[in-house]
């Protein structure tokens, strides 16, 4: 990103830990970003009220709230909002928490300790993904039903509505996609998820099938290939 772009873009640091919080304002903020803090769930919240945010760096681990809890309440709140990217910073290295987070609508993770660079970079990803909106090319949207999915924008309309995808949900969408009607291996799909056991590529097909499917215990579009992986099925 440009130092132009970033200086166009809000992003929330939630954490309880003093310096760290300081730490990560002051790198960002050298980077171009505009930043704002919050030392916990309560205080983020208030800050929502009155202002947008184009990315939140959220702690796992923080007195009262939590944030997977924290990031489950927001995503079940929608609005603006709602609809608020979050990386996650977490201590915890455990395959099960990372599941939990996508579960939640994570976007990306990032374990402590960690290069601030690394920061970086993965806050440019999501906010690339997030907002690009390419001009002038062909549409390729995939019909699935009362949904469309936009395989260049990242982008899924149901009904008419927006409806937001994690990035992992769009680089699995995007995944399927490029080989449509035929079945694409579970661990060749988990190369790409936090855990290349496959489990994370399961949680998050249940979550687009809740989101496309009209009936998701039934599944007519994102369908599952027994014995291979999934096979995404438009129209």
């Amino acid at each position: 990103m440009t130092p132009d772009e970033r200086r166009e873009r809000h992003l929330l640091v939630v954490d309880d830990d003093d310096r760290l919080r300081k730490l990560i304002k002051e790198f960002l903020g050298r980077a171009g970003f505009r930043v704002t803090a919050a030392s916990n769930a309560a205080g983020a919240d208030k800050l929502f009220e009155s202002l947008d945010f184009d990315l939140m760096i959220l702690d796992v681990m923080m007195p009262g709230e939590d944030g997977m809890a924290f990031t489950k309440r927001l995503r079940a709140k929608g609005g603006e909002a709602g609809r608020t990217p979050i990386l996650m910073l977490t201590a915890r290295d455990q395959t099960a928490d990372r599941i939990e987070g996508l579960s939640n609508g994570v976007d990306d993770y990032l374990g402590k300790p960690f290069e601030p660079q690394e920061l970086l970079l993965r806050i440019e990803a999501i906010l690339r993904r997030s907002s690009a909106r390419p001009v002038g090319t062909r549409s390729t949207a995939l019909n699935l039903g009362r949904c469309t999915f936009e395989p260049e924008r990242g982008e899924l309309v149901c009904d008419g509505e927006a409806v937001r995808l994690t990035e992992a949900e769009v680089t699995l969408m995007r995944r399927l996609a490029r080989s449509a009607h035929e079945p694409v291996d579970r661990l060749e799909l988990a190369r790409d998820t936090a855990d290349a056991t496959g489990r994370a590529v399961d949680v998050q097909v249940t979550r687009l099938r809740r989101k496309i499917e009209p009936d998701p215990k039934n599944p007519r579009y994102l369908q599952t290939v027994r014995g291979i992986g999934y096979r995404l099925a438009p129209d």
